[in-house]
């Protein structure tokens, strides 16, 4: 006899990484785990959602309607987030849910079927913290709900027999939050860090710098879109399936291989990987001399290609032929300094700059070793290493020395507009260099990271979020992008997107790089009102930088930035009092205009921001957007400062603006 069948919406739920929490905190994490059971019952219940079953982190339940179900999956994840925002950042937790209906058939009290089936294959295509939904589910709801829908495009799900488009949740007005789980388009693509086995452990620079230099040598092609060398560095050492870093990526191949280099020989291996179906589409094993190790990037480049059934064009066939240098010494000490650069340390840069210089030496022709040079001495007077007068000029001198010896080179122009804006305040010439570095390579995360920050600092916004979400697709694991997603959206008064990519930012992140991420966060609780919040963070990140002289005079002027939001002015004024004690950093010079401004001291702040422009601080380039300058725009001394500064004034938010700055 043939079992009863009926349709009905089905959700699963599943809370992120719960095996990883319970090896690092059983106690705790079973805590979290009893507090997300009543959380998530409730709401169910007030949803008329039926649970079938708890299956340990998550959850089978059944709704009358497909709105029910994902009005109920929207209020779960507020209610998530809200929490999140209360507790410190070891509790928070993170969940993604599946939506479908389908046909499901009673097994006591237990469910089974093609909607069960198909709503826990969509689950894991929800980004944490995320809901997907199926096209039957998105016919019933779309136009229903305070949300947008975003199509992920048609998914091949495992034991489904079709493919079914698949839908991803996003707050209203934010478009895709994430770069999302991928329709496994196999013209995007990751290159896997290769594995060093050398017998030399010393020689894993040139493996991490293989790796680096087959992404560039692939985002060369104009029908590839790669993924950046921070995002693949993630799974550096890590035993994950192609398929499930395929999702996490948004890439539908994988190329992944190693390296062995002993003496003057090199072995290299490589194999394209379909991240859908794990198939092997190419592989290859070189061993050559390491004079070779050009020709050997050039043929994988081309092989990728022609697996991928990507077009060469004319351009695409000139960049993959041309060699930066012929000196293998030359290379290898290039690939030294980007390994230490990578680190982003001031003994890493240290050590970088010496290895392009070395490189240079052995060959003074080497453009992307004076490229290197640039980008160091820029972040070494950015992270207060170097003076302005010190660093910037010699970060202009290297920037224009590689365009001299390669027009072409997408990092020398970044460079070069970055300088151009923050140190020359030449805003026209600084964003036609941003475009020729898109034009020369599409795919450098950087120049889209840059260039979006740029943009938004004008009070372009609809152009700053194209260009950092760009970013995002091609660097979605790295913690400064996404601080900058927050930054963008922040300037944006998009206040709740901005929290969110914090958030992200902070889960990426290692520890000692949280409490700069952090106060970024605690500035947009501020700006929206959420106080709480910014408290609990606030005592989070006093408790992590206690003693860290780069930190302090963040930390008091955020709190008095909250007293004031809080009305307690004396508290506030006392906090501006304290921090004007002796001669301020040009950091600390635009905290305090910031805490100035917020108790409506309108000139002292409008001094503070002077000098803090004076002194190459970064934080002024948002001096025209800032949400907490919003009450001094029309004052004459702002206005005075602002095109001392370069800027053109900007509309208030919402009102047409006055005309690009460039």
């Amino acid at each position: 006899m043939e079992r009863a069948r009926r349709l009905a919406a089905v959700m699963i739920t599943d809370i992120v990484g719960y095996t990883a929490l319970t090896q690092q905190d059983e106690d705790l994490t079973l805590d979290l785990l009893e507090e997300h059971c009543v959380t998530l019952r409730e709401l169910f219940t007030e949803h008329g959602g039926r649970e079938i079953k708890s299956t340990g982190d998550g959850f089978l339940v059944e709704f009358p309607s497909a709105l029910s179900a994902t009005q109920c999956a929207l209020a779960i994840q507020r209610a998530v987030a809200e929490r999140n925002e209360k507790v410190q950042s070891d509790h928070r937790l993170q969940i993604r849910i599946g939506l479908h209906v389908g046909e499901i058939v009673p097994r006591g009290d237990d469910i089974l079927g093609d909607g069960v089936n198909v709503a826990s294959r969509i689950e894991r295509l929800a980004p944490p913290g995320g809901i997907a939904l199926s096209q039957q589910v998105y016919d019933q709801v779309n136009g229903r709900i305070d949300a947008d829908l975003v199509s992920l495009g048609k998914q091949e799900l495992k034991n489904v027999r079709f493919p079914i488009e698949v839908y991803q949740v996003a707050p209203r007005g934010r478009g895709r939050p994430t770069p999302g789980p991928t329709s496994f388009d196999r013209t995007r693509i990751a290159v896997l860090p290769l594995a060093n086995y050398s017998p030399d452990v010393a020689d894993d620079y040139f493996a991490d710098g293989m790796t680096e230099e087959l992404i560039y040598r692939l985002s060369q092609i104009r029908g590839l879109r790669v993924i950046a060398h921070t995002s693949v560095m993630h799974y550096k050492g890590a035993r994950k399936r192609v398929r499930e870093i395929g999702e996490e990526l948004g890439v539908g191949a994988v190329l992944e291989g190693s390296v062995r280099k002993a003496g003057s020989r090199v072995r290299i291996t490589a194999q394209l990987v379909d991240a859908r179906t794990e198939e092997h589409l190419w592989s290859v094993a070189y061993e050559r001399e390491l004079e070779d190790v050009f020709a050997i990037q050039r043929d994988i480049a081309h092989e990728v290609a022609e697996a991928l059934e990507v077009q060469l064009l004319a351009g695409d066939r000139r960049q993959l032929a041309k060699e930066a240098t012929e000196s293998t010494e030359a290379y290898t000490l290039y690939l030294k300094g980007r390994h230490f650069w990578n680190q982003r340390t001031e003994e890493g840069l240290e050590r970088g700059i010496e290895y392009f210089q070395e490189a240079l030496e052995a060959d003074p022709s080497f453009a992307p070793a004076h490229a290197g040079l640039a980008d160091s001495f820029a972040i070494m007077t950015g992270e207060g290493l170097l003076t302005p007068e010190e660093g910037y000029p010699l970060a202009l001198e290297q920037a224009h020395e590689a365009l001299r010896k390669d027009p072409d080179l997408a990092e020398a122009h970044v460079s070069l507009a970055w300088l151009l804006w923050r140190y020359q305040h030449d805003a026209t010439q600084a964003e036609r260099e941003f475009r020729r570095a898109l034009r020369s390579n599409p795919s450098y995360t950087t120049a889209h990271h840059w260039y979006a920050l740029f943009l938004a600092a004008h009070g372009r916004f609809e152009e700053a979020v194209r260009e950092i979400r760009r970013a995002l697709e091609l660097d979605p694991l790295s913690p400064l992008i996404n601080v900058a997603c927050g930054q963008v959206m922040f300037m944006a008064r998009q206040f709740d997107e901005a929290r969110s990519y914090y958030r992200s930012a902070l889960e990426l992140a290692p520890v000692e790089q949280r409490w700069q991420i952090q106060l970024g966060y605690v500035s947009v609780c501020i700006a929206a009102g959420n106080e709480e919040s910014a408290a609990l963070s606030l005592a989070e990140v006093e408790r992590d930088t206690a003693g860290h002289p780069g930190a302090t005079a963040w930390v008091r002027g955020l709190q008095g930035m909250l007293a004031a939001a809080q009305g307690d002015l004396e508290r506030a004024r006392a906090t501006l009092e304290e921090l004007t004690t002796g001669e301020p950093s040009g950091g600390q010079a635009w905290v305090l205009g910031l805490l100035a401004t917020a108790l409506g001291d309108v000139d002292q702040a409008l001094t503070w921001f002077e000098q803090a422009w004076l002194s190459h601080d970064v934080s002024t380039i948002w001096f025209k957007v800032h949400p907490a300058l919003d009450g001094i725009r029309h004052h004459p001394r702002y206005e005075e400062l602002l095109a001392k500064m370069g800027f053109k004034p900007v509309a208030p938010v919402g009102e047409p603006s006055s005309g690009d700055d460039t």
